[in-house]
């Protein structure tokens, strides 16, 4: 159950940090906006935690039983439309790790909700200024 976890919070971790990624460099090079990339960074560069080593000893790819990408994922009209999936992508790994770390690191459950909240508030500056 406990290899479980750190599996559960690297799959979070590595998809929280790689959808603000897609969402920074949409900011930067097709919009130039050096407000939200900078936004963007700075929380990409905060959604780590530690025992690094204990995550990686745990992921298992082969063993991922939902790795398979859906019929919706695997299509995209527009640029919009991978940010505003990248932000929900984002938002919800979020939750995971709040929720996850309610049983054990109020602190890190506490800060993975401010996390949240500052993605929800980038994704509308973000919408508002790109539309």
């Amino acid at each position: 159950m406990i290899n479980n976890l750190y599996r559960l919070v690297d799959a979070n971790i590595n998809r929280l940090s790689e959808a603000i990624r897609v969402v920074e460099d949409i900011s930067r090079f097709i919009f130039n906006d050096k407000t939200t990339t900078k936004k963007l960074k700075n929380l990409r560069h905060r959604c780590q935690i530690g025992n690094y080593d204990k995550l990686l000893q745990n992921r298992n790819i082969k063993g991922d039983i939902a790795k398979q990408s859906t019929k919706s994922e695997l299509s995209r009209e527009n640029i919009k439309d991978i940010a505003v999936a990248s932000f929900k992508r984002a938002e919800q790994s979020s939750r995971v790790l709040e929720e996850v770390f309610k049983m054990s690191k109020k602190n890190s459950s506490d800060y993975f909700k401010q996390l949240r909240y500052e993605l929800y508030d980038i994704e509308k500056y973000f919408n508002k200024n790109q539309s």
